[in-house]
């Protein structure tokens, strides 16, 4: 995994792979399960060293390759900050931090090959990559919507939680699923976002993350030298601007728009399609 990674960086920016490479040679990853490890996956910026830890439980599957390439760019961004003069400039806003991170999970795609020799699966990896890209935004919407109002009425009882809950998911899910049998499981789905428990309200970043990463692939895909270097322009101001002034280091407008999202969601279905057609024929 960690080697098959540096390759990956490597192609899209030697300076990706090098960053990688200091960190394996620092004891700095720390990927595979184990037996008493903890679950998940983060990248942890370490100030003195300037370079960062990353910690997550490969297990052969395909999230073990989305989860590392994008706590890949969670590290090249604590690369680009850690020069910078004070501390409090290294803290930077959450929705660019992970547009640092969901612009090298689409960044790197082109790349995917060193992961799956196979062209099939690696035709579905991007299909099934692109379709999360695609889905995440009405999960996102349902989400941040319920949790305005479970924190809003802090007295509600459960039967009124669960009803809300369901008026909520009911209003952002497809009509042509068909979800019978499975409405027990539906009436508490909300449990598994941890968000509404750790750390309430921080979850529409990543909507507007994911949007900025789709705007820095859709300037990868025009012009993939240019996109990199807005990538890193952008990730290197680190605190010392706003949200929109890092967005427009990045090239990227910040406007979210029915119009401005319904462009880049446009594109993501024409760069879906064709995958499909490819994995199709």
């Amino acid at each position: 995994m960690t080697q098959k990674t540096i390759a990956c960086l490597t192609k899209l920016r030697p300076f990706f792979g090098d960053c990688l490479n200091r960190m394996q040679q620092m004891g700095h990853l720390d990927l595979d399960s184990r037996k008493g490890k903890a679950p998940g996956g983060y990248n942890c910026p370490l100030a003195e060293s300037g370079a960062p830890f990353i910690f997550m439980n490969a297990a052969g599957t395909l999230d073990d390759v989305t989860t590392m390439v994008h706590e890949g760019g969670h590290a090249i961004h604590s690369f680009l900050c850690h020069s910078l003069e004070l501390n409090g400039f290294k803290e930077y806003p959450t929705e660019i931090a992970e547009v640092a991170s969901m612009a090298m999970e689409l960044f790197t795609m082109q790349h995917w090959d060193v992961f799956f020799s196979d062209p099939n699966e690696l035709s579905r990896a991007k299909e099934q990559q692109l379709e999360r890209v695609i889905t995440i935004f009405p999960w996102i919407a349902t989400i941040d919507k319920f949790q305005h109002w479970l924190y809003t009425n802090p007295g509600h009882t459960s039967k009124e939680r669960e009803a809300m809950w369901m008026s909520i998911l009911h209003e952002f899910s497809s009509p042509v699923v068909d979800f019978s049998g499975l409405e027990k499981y539906r009436a508490v789905l909300w449990q598994r976002q941890l968000h509404l428990f750790e750390v309430p309200f921080y979850y529409i970043e990543y909507g507007i993350a994911q949007l900025g990463a789709i705007g820095l692939w859709q300037q990868y895909k025009n012009n993939p030298g240019q996109a990199i270097e807005n990538y890193l322009s952008a990730l290197s101001l680190g605190g010392t601007k706003t949200l929109p002034e890092l967005f427009e280091a990045a090239e990227l407008k910040f406007d979210f728009s029915s119009a401005t999202i319904s462009k880049l969601m446009g594109f993501v279905k024409s760069e879906l399609d064709q995958i499909t057609l490819t994995t199709s024929s």
